[in-house]
């Protein structure tokens, strides 16, 4: 049978390029984007020993680690990309806004030299491997930093009781962080019982505290929450201003004090 000539080779590309992106669509697969840009691209430019479909799945398969390499590269770009639009974010609203008592607690000298902020939420993993890492930061940096805690609850309803608790137990003053420090240092899913024992541990007056969470006030500030971290493009927690840069995601306290210093 003889060779394809050079359109109709390119033709079939196009073809398996539209079959390829409505799986992509479909199903969201990165490997499937990974091996349109390979197969196409790269035949597309000739990089092949040759334009049939059938010659450029044997480079692939002789040469499976590109795949790999691209994917990390790909992902790599993506996550470099969204964290420039999220501090671009950040740097157009301004660092005023996350520290309003009207979203977050606010704890620290007024004038410090340093400021950290973190988006959070009470059941998650990842809060919770970096919770040692921030308290021992806090203990650390309290009498020169301004520290915003932001209840952000996201992982469903049992999160969503945890903040208006804490958010209501402001009220009360710096039992919040004691409240704010045992929740974060449990091992299990934080339900309505845990959440008030750790409330009465903390020396909180639970019956106000009781009182407090109804107040709509506290549903407001969770709404304030959400819509801040919307604006600042926050996609999970924790995630972490320090001295107006961003990270999201668990971080070490090398991280830490490498966004201090920045």
């Amino acid at each position: 049978m003889p060779e394809q000539s050079d359109s109709a080779a390119n033709g079939g590309l196009v073809v398996a390029a539209r079959q390829l992106w409505f799986l992509v669509a479909a199903g969201g697969l990165l490997g499937a984007v990974v091996s349109l840009a390979v197969a196409f691209g790269a035949g597309w430019l000739g990089y092949f020993p040759g334009a049939s479909d059938a010659r450029i799945h044997n480079y692939l398969m002789a040469h499976p680690r590109v795949l790999y390499d691209m994917a990390r590269k790909a992902e790599a770009d993506q996550a470099e990309d969204e964290l420039h639009q999220r501090q671009a974010a950040i740097d157009k609203l301004g660092m005023k806004r996350f520290f309003s008592p009207a979203v977050a607690y606010v704890t620290g000298p007024a004038n410090a030299k340093n400021t950290f902020v973190e988006f959070f939420d009470y059941n998650c993993g990842h809060c919770r491997n970096t919770f040692p890492t921030v308290l021992k930061f806090y203990k650390a940096h309290k009498n020169d930093t301004r520290f915003a805690f932001i209840d952000f609850p996201i992982f469903g309803a049992d999160s969503t009781g945890a903040a208006r608790a804490a958010v209501a137990s402001r009220r009360q003053g710096d039992l919040y962080l004691a409240l704010h420090f045992l929740l974060m240092g449990e091992a299990g899913p934080i339900n309505t019982e845990l959440l008030y024992a750790d409330a009465q541990k903390a020396g909180l007056d639970v019956t106000k505290l009781s009182a407090d969470v109804m107040d709509p006030n506290v549903d407001r500030t969770i709404a304030a929450a959400h819509k801040l971290a919307e604006e600042a493009q926050a996609s999970g927690t924790p995630m972490f201003i320090v001295n107006g840069k961003v990270h999201e995601g668990e971080i070490t306290e090398t991280e830490l004090n490498a966004l201090l210093k920045s």
